[in-house]
């Protein structure tokens, strides 16, 4: 289990709220799991040579079935660049971004 989801927020400035509605939705997951510190939940502002810039939720593999739930797509591990945690626990990103040696 180690696939990695994404899904779009949509425009930085009105992410607010979908970002809210995410954090309570992944709150009972967390605490009927036993609060892994392997889920969690991030988010970046993107732009990509757009105006505007998107959030995008990225979901660590423990964090997949809120992931299939919210119709977020596979992706590949994210960058820490900008990364910002959004739901879980902090000691999810010595978890799930180890040092490379």
């Amino acid at each position: 289990m180690k696939t990695w989801y994404s899904q779009s927020l949509g425009d930085g400035i009105l992410a607010f709220e979908p970002k809210e509605e995410l954090r309570a939705q992944f709150e009972p997951l967390f605490a009927a799991t036993g609060k892994p510190t392997e889920m969690a939940v991030f988010t970046r502002h993107e732009l990509e040579g757009r105006l505007q810039c998107e959030v995008i939720a990225y979901f660590s593999p423990a964090a997949a079935p809120l992931a299939q739930a919210v119709g977020a797509r596979p992706c590949d591990r994210p960058t820490t660049t900008d990364l910002d945690l959004l739901a879980g626990d902090p000691a999810c990103w010595a978890a799930l971004f180890p040092a490379m040696p």
